[in-house]
């Protein structure tokens, strides 16, 4: 550490934690008219929003909640989780957004592990809750999310139900200062095996992390992707990374909200065309299911923005969605990075060159957002070239990472060894600092002695236009250890083979994109291909019904 000169402040300077409160206020200064939405139910302006933010914060004082303490939210995609996203934090407990998507016996896992003590659920999951609810070990109280008219449920120490607490509580909170590292949110990601681990982040790094998001989509490059005349709504679940911190940044800038509840694809629609909905973000699963909701049929959605990440964004998926009006860009995180760390990007070299060249920069990984180091390094700690070539594990520095796993100390030295966190992800940097994702560790196809990228083949295959979904993993191999099979989904109407789909990869071996071991020799052809709590491909279930299918020698398989 260098030794730098720093001079003591004056004794009655001020030094302001960088805390959420300090986004919320910024929102009514510029636009106190603007809208929070919820499905056709609820419209209100955000000078009523940061008083029902008062009025929650005083609801849950009274209701016992103090600083420290942890409080889940079992909601769907509402104002209400907005509101907690501010209130909860700004009185210095800590918000647990809960996977409502996981296993009951994994939502009891987390929210003992998080040591939750108070729960705010939907009355669309008390069955569920109340399942669960003998199970849990800190949970002293609770609250009814509801849109219908009962307003009351039998719950370990019912405090009542949201709406009427607010309407009894007090528009006015002072919320004091405190540490800027003290922990706001929480939140547990799932991996292949074991129990779902707990990621973390501070006042300081959810605020760093709102500013510089608000700077990439504001300020880079001709497009400009989000400012407070576009209208908002998040299609990735607040459950997961705060909707990639997207719904921080809106009401930092004072942007027209709209929060649809549970997706459904026609709703959705119909929101987006009623609301004028002009920015979101989702993974390719969702936007395709948004394609194919019988309202978007002859829709063109007129320049909607839309940032797609969790999954890889392939060119297929690009074209399909730009003949419908849609604008898409890739980006790249994960629920240890809070989750912003690229974005793509083409600078004035690339956007003076061909539209092939200026999609390739467009839906990869892309540029590090401002603050964010990155580097490739290979399996003994050594870093590799960004020749654009070179394959190594991709790994991070940045001010909002998480700083480890809850109560998972030998877990947190892994995600940290060398000093730089551990990705997962097999990239490549070129000379630009552009980073394309090539596979999952895990998930890549290791056959004769090469590595595939199951990610790049399933960008090729998408192009098909018959097909409309795809997914490739490596199946074992006695003479090649392992050989690349995928599964598609083709549209309405259309038939796939493994012949057909060989013929296609063919002009991409011809010109070197793919060697030709690459060509899958063996496909199955399915309704619906398996899908994550979050709606990423589900590989580790992939594998074991392709093992099943080539055991029992399935209909859906096709062979050369």
């Amino acid at each position: 550490m260098l030794n730098t000169r720093i001079l003591p402040p004056t004794e009655q300077a001020h030094s302001t934690p960088l805390l959420i409160k300090n986004l919320l206020l910024s929102g009514v200064r510029y636009e106190a008219s603007q809208e929070i939405v919820y499905r056709d139910i609820s419209r209100y302006d955000y000078a009523t929003f940061n008083q029902r933010i008062c009025r929650l914060a005083n609801a849950l004082t009274q209701a016992g909640v103090k600083a420290g303490d942890t409080v889940a939210v079992l909601d769907w995609d509402s104002h209400r989780y907005l509101e907690c996203m501010f209130a909860i934090p700004m009185i210095g407990a800590v918000l647990h957004t809960v996977n409502v998507r996981l296993s009951p016996e994994q939502i009891v896992y987390t929210m003992n592990h998080a040591d939750d003590i108070m729960v705010l659920v939907n009355s669309e999951f008390l069955p569920l809750y109340q399942a669960i609810e003998p199970q849990l070990t800190t949970v002293t109280s609770t609250i009814l999310l509801t849109d219908g008219e009962d307003k009351a449920a039998e719950l370990r120490g019912f405090a009542g139900e949201y709406e009427q607490l607010l309407a009894a509580a007090d528009s006015t909170y002072e919320f004091a200062d405190f540490d800027e590292n003290s922990v706001a949110t929480t939140f547990y990601t799932t991996g292949t095996t074991g129990n779902p681990k707990g990621v973390y982040f501070t006042h300081r790094q959810l605020v760093l992390h709102t500013l510089t998001q608000a700077g990439m989509l504001n300020g880079l490059g001709h497009e400009q992707l989000l400012s407070n005349r576009d209208v908002y709504m998040p299609i990735t679940p607040m459950f997961h990374v705060h909707a990639w911190g997207m719904p921080y940044t809106a009401t930092m800038l004072g942007v027209k909200q709209v929060y649809p509840g549970r997706y459904d694809p026609e709703l959705l629609v119909k929101l987006i065309q009623q609301e004028q909905v002009t920015y979101s973000h989702c993974v390719p699963t969702i936007l395709q299911m948004l394609l194919n909701a019988k309202a978007a049929e002859g829709h063109d959605f007129g320049g909607m923005k839309i940032i797609i990440g969790g999954s890889a964004l392939t060119r297929g998926l690009y074209k399909t969605a730009g003949a419908r009006g849609i604008r898409l860009s890739g980006a790249y995180g994960m629920s240890e990075t809070c989750p912003l760390i690229s974005a793509g990007y083409n600078n004035l070299q690339i956007e003076a060159g061909s539209e092939e060249e200026q999609i390739t920069y467009k839906i990869k990984a892309g540029v590090p957002v401002p603050l964010v180091e990155a580097r490739i390094m290979d399996t003994e700690g050594h870093f590799l070239p960004h020749d654009g070539h070179t394959q190594g594990e991709l790994v991070l520095r940045a001010p909002w990472l998480t700083q480890g796993y809850f109560k998972e100390p030998e877990k947190s030295r892994e995600l940290w060894e060398h000093g730089w966190m551990h990705t997962g992800d097999v990239a490549t940097i070129d000379p630009t600092g552009s980073i394309d994702i090539r596979d999952r560790i895990k998930d890549v196809i290791k056959t004769g002695g090469e590595w595939l990228s199951s990610l790049e083949l399933e960008s090729l295959i998408s192009l098909h236009p018959a097909i409309r979904d795809v997914a490739v993993v490596g199946v074992p191999d006695p003479r090649w250890d392992e050989r690349p099979f995928a599964l598609v989904v083709v549209a309405a109407g259309q038939e796939m083979d493994a012949r057909r789909l060989a013929e296609h990869l063919q002009p991409f071996v011809d010109d070197g994109r793919i060697n030709k071991w690459a060509v899958p020799t063996q496909i199955a052809v399915i309704d619906e291909i398996p899908k994550t709590s979050v709606g990423k491909l589900d590989k580790k279930r992939i594998r074991v019904e392709i093992a099943d299918w080539l055991e029992q020698q399935a209909p859906c398989i096709s062979s050369l």
